[in-house]
């Protein structure tokens, strides 16, 4: 997996690809620097008259439902029904899908329609694949064994790849997981560090084929971004700035200097 990694860095800075962001007013300014820094080129937009012609154009679609409303519901369907009669790929990230029945329903709406990966913290997986409503925000809890087992056996069942992000990161397209230890705790004390996190990986989807390949990509990279970020870093203001700087830094050496991923293989009973 580590030459794909630095491969797919490579294709991606090669190709520049245009990555159609739907995503939440947070982040919009952060996620889109982010696309930048990494090599892609990012486009944000949800007005309805244009996602399915915007979807058309560009390469991979991002939707994060953490502001979602039910105008911007509509451009997320849109836009995901066409990506997928056209071919193209794209993530979902469910953002606290457990906090209220609007946004889990929502979220489940817009699973139907096959996303390449879906990406979350655990608590947000559990409750978009479960139907359970625990109130739970974006807050993320432990990720156990009989987690590991669950994403597993969902990733299997809907065909497709499932992320679990946290302190140490889950990957998984229903037969192997991969396991990813990069990162730094004080990530977690930046707004939209995980929703950064999706957009990376909708980069990466628009030139790896697999999007298991993607997904351990992106999480890896962003996650050696931030290793690096947080040497002598006094908070997470500064770590911010400097997780874009270390992005944009990123190549082959730091790679394979400060990677920590390793496979996990489990049976799907």
């Amino acid at each position: 997996m580590l030459e794909q990694i630095i491969q797919s860095l490579n294709d991606l800075r090669e190709k520049q690809p245009l990555i159609h962001n739907i995503t939440n007013a947070v982040v919009t300014n952060t996620t889109a620097n982010a696309l930048l820094a990494i090599g892609a080129s990012p486009i944000m937009s949800q007005a309805p008259e244009e996602v399915a012609e915007m979807v058309s154009i560009t390469n991979s679609l991002v939707i994060n439902s953490g502001t979602i409303t039910s105008a911007s519901l509509q451009s997320m369907t849109l836009a995901a029904k066409t990506a997928g009669e056209l071919g193209k790929p794209w993530i979902l990230d469910p953002v606290g899908a457990g906090a209220t029945s609007f946004r889990l329903k929502s979220n489940q709406q817009l699973l139907q329609y096959k996303p390449s990966v879906v990406r979350g913290n655990a608590s947000e997986i559990k409750a978009l694949f479960t139907n359970a409503n625990e109130g739970k925000g974006v807050d993320s809890s432990s990720t156990s064994e009989s987690t590991l087992h669950f994403i597993q056996e969902k990733a299997r069942e809907h065909q497709l790849v499932i992320a679990v992000t946290g302190a140490t990161d889950y990957i998984t397209d229903g037969h192997d997981i991969y396991k990813i230890n990069n990162g730094h705790r004080m990530m977690a004390r930046v707004t939209g560090t995980g929703c950064t996190a999706t957009a990376i990986i909708g980069a990466f989807l628009a030139v790896c084929d697999n999007p298991l390949t993607a997904a351990v990509a992106g999480l890896t990279c962003l996650g050696i971004a931030g290793d690096i970020a947080s040497i002598d870093c006094p908070g997470p203001g500064s770590l911010q700035v400097r997780i874009l700087d270390e992005l944009y830094r990123l190549d082959q050496s730091t790679i394979q200097q400060f990677e920590q991923v390793s496979t996990l293989r489990r049976s799907c009973h």
